[in-house]
């Protein structure tokens, strides 16, 4: 999965984002990730869902004559068109405040103790963060377990039936197991194709291998924040890797913009793509990443006016790194994986190989973005132990010869990408 975030605010009317599909699939992008395009309640946030069956005004096109549901079934076609599947947000773990199921329905929501329905939160930095304009589900206690479970697979239905292929299922964690299992089973009995991906950030290593093993495609991956040397990542990538494939992204719409975050520097864009693009099994970037885009994605405030171009022009360099992954299966699998020790902690060294099929890599990163960083080693096969013959296909200055002794002084931020055959 190569995929492609669409934030809808920040593209406009459904009728537009011919344009955004076609330079997604440019760069070799094979899916797109739309996040929620329901009616949203008073607040306005795209995950303050007040209808599940509408679809929020700021992304139709006031002037068409087709319904809602056609123009949506008319945006898919054009993805489709590009050769891209399309995945949406799934939000049921809670609803808007003012979503008329709270007055239909209000025994499918949590209560407290005097009886007012629950909003969601969480502790942030310590503190307790609520989210006033939300609702939760009550998926475990309800007295209407049954209905609202129903209620769900409809909502999942329809989105399938308007030409959704996949959903992330927000806050997967927040709902049971069996909750998901079920779901999963239940749709995949009439549409056997439909990808789950679990997003499952922030919660702890158990809850992420219990969601992920209720039959998910695909979890998140937290490797957007790395530093390239601590143990935590590759302890979480060995403990899921069996169980469901991640997807690595180097900011989200949920983060800073990491044009912001390293003030600009191409290289560290450039650094954090790669490596987010071969070290999982799948990779995500949200729309504007391609240009270095710095104002941060907002599910109330963005729209298509916050769209800038006038950054670093990154499409080709990314769709280079995206035929790399999509040319070697070493990269399409959550291969066993490996931080290899060098004596310049500058350069990291990833050794990556196949389950599989047969097939080695090794990323060389200059984890440093502002300064060149020598490698040097006797052999690369030290490093790569394979038999057969090894190729540099790095997006960027590949070498036509691997010379041995191997030394080469690493530009700011450069990968080298070396892979050993593949069956």
């Amino acid at each position: 999965m190569i995929l492609y975030n669409l934030f809808p605010l920040l593209a406009g009317p459904m009728s537009r984002w011919g344009d955004h599909f076609k330079r997604a699939a440019d760069m070799g992008f094979d899916w797109v990730f739309i996040n929620p395009i329901q009616k949203p309640g008073y607040s306005g946030s795209l995950y303050s869902i007040s209808d599940y069956y509408g679809v929020n005004p700021l992304v139709l096109d006031a002037h068409s004559k087709k319904s809602p549901d056609e123009q949506v079934k008319q945006m898919l076609k054009s993805a489709k068109a590009h050769g891209l599947r399309v995945m949406t947000d799934l939000v049921i773990n809670h609803c808007a405040f003012d979503s008329e199921l709270t007055r239909k329905h209000p025994e499918w929501f949590a209560h407290d103790s005097s009886g007012q329905i629950v909003h969601p939160s969480c502790i942030d930095d310590g503190r307790t963060v609520v989210w006033g304009d939300l609702v939760e589900f009550d998926h475990e206690h309800s007295r209407d377990r049954e209905g609202l479970y129903q209620y769900c697979l409809g909502v999942v239905r329809h989105y399938l039936d308007l030409g959704f292929t996949g959903f992330r299922c927000d806050a997967a964690y927040k709902l049971s197991p069996d909750f998901w299992r079920r779901l999963i089973r239940d749709i995949r009995a009439k549409h056997p194709q439909v990808c789950f991906a679990a997003e499952t950030l922030g919660c702890t290593a158990e809850q992420t291998r219990a969601t992920a093993q209720a039959g998910f495609d695909f979890i998140f991956n937290s490797s957007k924040w790395w530093n390239y040397s601590d143990g935590w990542l590759l302890e979480s990538y060995q403990s899921t890797r069996g169980v469901a494939p991640s997807i690595s992204f180097p900011e989200s719409h949920d983060t800073c913009r990491l044009a912001e975050e390293v003030q600009g520097n191409v290289d560290a864009l450039k650094q954090r793509y790669l490596f987010s693009a071969l070290f999982s099994t799948g990779v995500m970037i949200p729309s504007g990443f391609e240009f270095g885009m710095r104002k941060p994605m907002h599910v109330v405030n963005s729209r298509p006016e916050d769209w800038c171009e006038t950054g670093p022009d990154l499409r080709e360099y990314i769709r280079r790194v995206n035929a790399i992954k999509a040319a070697h299966p070493v990269f399409q699998e959550e291969g066993p994986t490996q931080v290899l020790p060098f004596q310049n902690p500058n350069i990291l060294l990833l050794r990556k190989s196949s389950d599989k099929r047969r097939g080695e890599a090794l990323l060389i990163l200059n984890k440093d973005v502002w300064h060149h960083q020598e490698y040097y080693v006797d052999s690369l096969r030290h490093v790569v132990p394979t038999s057969g013959a090894l190729r540099d296909v790095s997006p960027e200055y590949p070498l036509d010869q691997l010379h041995e002794p191997f030394h080469y002084a690493l530009r700011p931020g450069q990968g080298i990408v070396i892979v050993g055959p593949s069956a």
